[in-house]
């Protein structure tokens, strides 16, 4: 059995107030196109399929787009809703779009029946959260969301004899995060790899950056888009797998080639608009930052550079008056950080120690809590 596993779309999307519309128009082409060449039994995308639980009318339109180009393919897709999506607004209609062969998992209820292709059972589960598990398995302890993927898991009733699939939605302990991702609330979305054990695959999606977890039968296929700086290095591509019938599986990678790249470049402002430094490449048309490393500011530099750097989304100093500035690097530092991290910094700052295990573990409940509601 062959598959494609795709993850986080985020159709929609804006980066630095830029619309990555028609970057995704592109990018989902080429997609089509693998697909044609690749000709797999399933598609597997494994949720955040749209950027907001409410998404725009040209992102929905685009979406429906590429599932009806999907569906004249006659291969088999499989969806899931991630944490960015709303399950009941990606599902609505999905019972009657299921013989068309887009098959997209409903909001859970507890009940999760598989779906057969090519001898090898499907598992749609969409991203979950305690809450959303305790609801129907009240006699069970769930206190973390490794707990709510086990009880969920253990509900399925697995063959574990048979070759079997999960598409899912998670944060994996030990994954590398990247800045377009969604932070955790309080350090509290971890899920144990160990409780995937058993499957022959596991199809991730919320983690941008491709990477195994552990093994390579747990896998984050990634972003098929740049959608942060932090991002710049990576190359984005499509993962194609295959279990044989003795479940032996291989998985290899396609690259992608975006519309724009996204780069970063860092010089004084003489050497960044030096003919010699961007002709003949594709920074011109790259999504870019730029770090000016002059010691006195350019005066409306970014007036002057956008002839230039035709896609400039960002641009800082880095000088000895920026590094000396606390400020800046705190405001940096908090983007990055869960709200646990940040009321510990807070608290510690304040009370000269760190939060107590107890304090931590009832403030983790309460960030849970309100986040859950």
């Amino acid at each position: 059995m062959k598959f494609i596993h795709l993850s986080d779309l985020h159709i929609g999307k804006r980066v630095n107030e830029f619309s990555m519309l028609d970057d995704q128009r592109h990018i989902l082409t080429q997609i089509l196109h693998i697909i044609e060449e690749e000709a797999p039994d399933a598609v597997l995308i494994a949720g955040d399929v749209y950027d907001k639980s409410v998404p725009s009318t040209e992102a929905v339109e685009l979406l429906d787009s590429f599932l009806f180009d999907l569906s004249q393919r006659q291969t088999e897709v499989f969806l899931i809703s991630g944490n960015h999506d709303s399950p009941e607004r990606l599902s609505f209609g999905s019972r009657l779009i299921d013989k068309s062969g887009i098959h997209i998992a409903p909001v859970y209820n507890g009940e999760i029946t598989p779906y057969s292709v090519g001898g090898v059972n499907l598992y749609l589960l969409p991203f979950i959260k305690p809450a959303h598990v305790r609801r129907f398995f009240e006699n069970e302890t769930i206190e973390s969301y490794t707990d709510a993927m086990r009880v969920a898991i253990e509900k399925m009733s697995v063959d574990f004899s048979a070759r079997n699939i999960l598409v899912t939605h998670q944060f994996v302990t030990g994954s590398s995060r990247t800045e377009s991702e969604d932070i955790s609330v309080g350090g509290s979305d971890n899920i144990d790899a160990a409780v995937f054990d058993g499957f022959d695959y596991v199809a991730l999606g919320h983690i941008h950056r491709p990477q195994n977890c552990g093994s390579e039968h747990i896998r984050y296929c990634g972003t098929p888009l740049k959608y942060s700086f932090s991002e710049a290095g990576d190359t984005k591509s499509v993962t194609v797998g295959e279990l044989s019938e003795d479940k032996q599986l291989t998985i290899r990678t396609v690259p992608l080639t975006p519309l724009h790249d996204m780069t970063e470049h860092r010089g004084t402002y003489e050497e960044l608009t030096a003919k010699s430094y961007y002709e003949n490449t594709t920074y011109q048309e790259d999504y870019t930052h730029l770090t000016l490393t002059d010691e006195e500011d350019i005066p409306d530099a970014i007036g002057k550079l956008r002839p230039i750097y035709h896609n400039l989304m960002k641009l800082d100093y880095d000088n000895r008056r920026t590094r000396t500035n606390n400020v800046i690097h705190g405001a940096t530092a908090a983007e990055t950080k869960s709200p646990l991290e940040l009321f510990n910094d807070f608290y510690t700052e304040r009370n000269g120690q760190a939060l107590s295990e107890e304090q931590t573990a009832f403030l983790q409940s309460v960030i849970e809590r309100v986040w859950e509601e």
